[in-house]
């Protein structure tokens, strides 16, 4: 009684005596045992049912009697009993023994898998990742039912140790990928990991650049179609959000609804998006280019229409493009931060009623209006989040050089984002792949949804330069 006393107090301190903390003696046939685990972790009879196992077991003298799936022994360490105990295991201490019996059978509190609203589709599986590693792995090997899908556990976190996972099939990922991926991670110093995001900041290439580097997703189905692509698919738990690497720009236009519908239909809303990328950036700085320096270059009958809508607004193209750009965003952000049905309400609600009191008192053009409602929606067709914020933050700059030197600016504008882009990586992988590294014969399998008859010629996002180095060999 006096070495459990001694001992409770000891665990009690380790753990700063936290109110949900189990410490008690237990039975045990020929040895003194404490049982130590967090109560707000544990399903008790699931523990009562596996703890009875063990020592029937024990008692038949079996050699590997705390063995089993769910549990194991092993020598008693201050320092893992406070890692198990943590974990959500249940860790019995066998006083006598010095042996440490761990039952890792803790409860798990998540939501089901049902498809994430911000990456929603007509057609194709309806389910998505949740805020468990294994529930999220699960989802994966459901659909690969193969040997080589390998995973891999890292923790890359020194205070919170909060683990990781890497995923990859073994014989379609590239080597040199991988091995970037695993020195990446071996080189991570934090303390504490809060999100895929988090992560992300050490594995992108350039973390100042406005472009995503990696994908993420929240889709098994998409994360399948990318992990046979030969790409390395990256889990952290406690988060439904999965990154994926290496990725070209292109990769963000692609959406699942493409390879579930038509051929044909999958092509143009494919090219449709990646037409919207142009609209979103160029549109408003155009508009400003024309109104403050090209009207020239308008038809005589709608440049009057033109002049007649700007004539009454007291500053320049520019401001005027900035208010309802701001405008926007602040809506869009409010209907993000509220609850639904009130969300919905003042998107629409106040779209309508700020858009038409901003053109009554003459603050704004009826034709900026359109300018920017078409740039609004002509960004929101992108399917990735990423991809999507970045667009909306690229047209700014572009406004700016616009109203400061027309189409001169934006040209500039246009080779310094083309630069940009032409220098980007993403593990080390040309980020604009195809267009740099120039490969022509790849440009349909990027543009337009193929056949699956040709599973040859499918259409890929990423492609290793030696594979399509030798792909461009055997067509050519």
């Amino acid at each position: 009684m006096e070495s459990f006393t001694k001992l409770s107090v000891y665990i009690k301190e380790l753990f700063h005596d936290s109110s949900d903390l189990i410490v008690r003696q237990i039975d045990w046939p020929g040895d003194e045992a404490i049982l130590c685990q967090f109560s707000s972790l544990m399903d008790h009879a699931v523990i009562n049912e596996q703890l009875k196992l063990i020592q029937e077991r024990f008692k038949e003298n079996l050699t590997n009697w705390g063995d089993t799936p769910s549990s194991s022994v092993e020598a008693f360490h201050p320092a893992n009993l406070v890692e198990y105990v943590c974990r959500g295991e249940s860790v019995i201490i066998l006083v006598e023994s010095n042996l440490l019996l761990r039952i890792n059978l803790p409860r798990a509190a998540y939501r089901a898998p049902m498809e994430p609203s911000s990456e929603q589709i007509v057609q194709g599986p309806h389910d998505g990742f949740v805020e468990s590693l294994d529930v999220n792995i699960s989802l994966i090997r459901k659909r690969l039912t193969i040997p080589n899908l390998v995973v891999r556990k890292v923790i890359v976190s020194s205070f919170s140790k909060s683990p990781i996972c890497y995923l990859y099939i073994e014989s379609k990922v590239d080597e040199v990928t991988l091995s970037e991926v695993e020195n990446r991670l071996r080189k991570i110093d934090t303390e504490y990991l809060i999100s895929a995001g988090h992560l992300a900041d050490f594995l992108e290439d350039t973390v100042w650049s406005p472009f995503p580097q990696l994908m993420t997703t929240e889709r098994p189905d998409k994360v399948v179609s990318n992990l046979m692509e030969g790409k390395v698919v990256i889990l952290v738990d406690q988060s439904p959000t999965v990154l994926i690497g290496p990725v070209t720009f292109f990769s963000f236009y692609q959406s699942p609804d493409d390879f579930n519908g038509r051929v044909l239909v999958g092509s143009f809303y494919r090219l449709l998006r990646i037409f919207s990328f142009l609209t979103a950036i160029f549109l408003p700085a155009f508009y400003i280019a024309i109104v403050s320096f090209h009207f020239e270059v308008l038809p005589l009958e709608l440049s009057k229409t033109v002049k007649s809508s700007v004539n009454e607004i007291p500053y320049p193209p520019f401001f005027e493009a900035l208010i309802l750009e701001i405008t926007i965003e602040l809506i869009r952000e409010a209907s993000v931060r509220l609850p639904n049905p009130i969300g919905q309400t003042i998107g629409i609600v106040g779209g309508l009623v700020i858009g038409d009191a901003i053109v009554s008192a003459g603050l704004v053009s009826n034709i900026m209006v359109i300018v920017v409602a078409i740039t609004a929606i002509s960004s929101f067709v992108i399917p990735s989040i990423e991809m999507n914020t970045t667009i909306r933050l690229l047209r700014y700059p572009f406004m700016l050089a616009a109203s400061m030197f027309g189409f001169f600016g934006i040209a500039i504008g246009t080779i310094i984002l083309f630069i940009h882009l032409i220098n980007l990586r993403s593990l080390n992988q040309p980020y604009f792949y195809p267009v740099v590294p120039f490969k022509p014969l790849v440009f349909k399998e990027i543009f337009f949804r193929l056949p699956f008859t040709k599973p040859h010629v499918q259409a890929s996002s990423f492609v290793p330069e030696k594979t399509a180095n030798e792909s461009g060999e055997e067509k050519t």
